[in-house]
């Protein structure tokens, strides 16, 4: 099958996804753009929003969709690597025995990453790096395709401890859940306070979604297009001389090179869901602002003034 024949088949799978996570989620449709974006290229995304929006359903409904295998895991002050990684334990011939932990599945929900200390964040590194996972000297290869979405209360509570930007740097979006509008508010209520269950049906195999996922990394990008993404990162650094004003006065740090892999790979994936056959500069402005937003990482003077991210991001278009 040809690429063109294989995107103009990615588009009709991807319409009937989104049909089908419809069945269950109310609204909240550039939210679900972008996890599934963030799945066809291949990343990981980090989700904040005030706990109680069906943050862990959608996830459990994209997973029913995909057909991928699911699991969640409640990060919690206690919680120790081993219980996210899995252990070794002496069997009844006194050999030691692997016992998998939660991290081997395709969607790893990641539920309050916030509350859990350093050395238990970290435990996920590796796997969202490599794919893989290190226990007692043993690397133990993840099931392919792997994607990690970390919630993230955006609350101030005591107990939580915020990811270092080393980490958040690992996310290919930072997306951001508001309250649903009245209107959806009221069809959630009518769809979840009856007695009809609604089931989801699985669209894809493992395989289809790793063959698209190569299909998109074969898309091409013309060099100006490359060059408006890596340019645009760069005015993110307020020690450039292309920084722009509001990054100069209220930027501390500016995004990596890892932005400008994600700004293209999401481009190309984003170009494909709307049946195009490569990317062009709309495409990047549609997936910078999740893309750079956890990457930006502004001053004191922008929190006094109430800068917001997506403000400081739009100055860059």
């Amino acid at each position: 099958m040809s690429d063109v024949t294989a995107i103009e088949n990615f588009v009709k799978k991807y319409k009937a996804l989104k049909e089908e996570i419809a069945k269950v989620i109310v609204g909240q449709e550039e939210v679900i753009d972008q996890i599934l974006i963030s799945i066809f290229s291949g990343g990981h995304s980090l989700l904040i929003g005030v706990p109680g929006l069906a943050k862990t359903l959608m996830v459990n409904t994209i997973a029913q969709a995909l057909g991928l295998d699911f699991k969640r895991i409640q990060f919690t002050p206690d919680l120790m690597p081993s219980d996210i990684l899995g252990s070794e334990i002496l069997d009844e011939d006194r050999k030691f025995k692997f016992i998998k932990g939660p991290i081997f599945a395709n969607i790893i929900l990641a539920d309050e990453i916030n509350r859990t200390p350093p050395k238990t964040q970290a435990a996920l590194l590796e796997a969202m790096q490599e794919r893989a996972v290190t226990v007692a000297g043993h690397q133990y290869k993840l099931q392919l395709p792997y994607f990690v979405l970390a919630t993230q209360n955006p609350i101030e509570q005591e107990g939580t401890y915020p990811l270092p930007e080393a980490q958040l740097d690992r996310f290919m979006f930072a997306i951001n859940l508001d309250y649903p509008s009245f209107q959806e508010e009221v069809d959630v209520v009518k769809a979840t306070t009856t007695d009809v269950q609604v089931s989801v049906n699985s669209l894809f195999i493992a395989q289809e979604i790793i063959d698209f996922q190569n299909v998109i990394r074969r898309i091409p990008v013309a060099d100006n297009v490359i060059e408006y993404a890596v340019t645009m990162v760069g005015k993110t650094r307020p020690n450039s001389t292309a920084a722009t004003d509001l990054v100069k006065e209220f930027v501390d740090w500016g995004a990596g090179p890892r932005a400008s892999q994600n700004l293209i790979l999401a481009a190309k994936t984003y170009a494909a869901t709307k049946g195009k056959f490569s990317p062009d500069a709309e495409d990047i402005q549609a997936v910078a602002t999740s893309i750079l937003r956890h990457r930006v990482i502004k001053n004191y003077k922008a929190e006094a003034e109430g800068v917001t991210d997506e403000a400081v991001i739009k100055s860059l278009f």
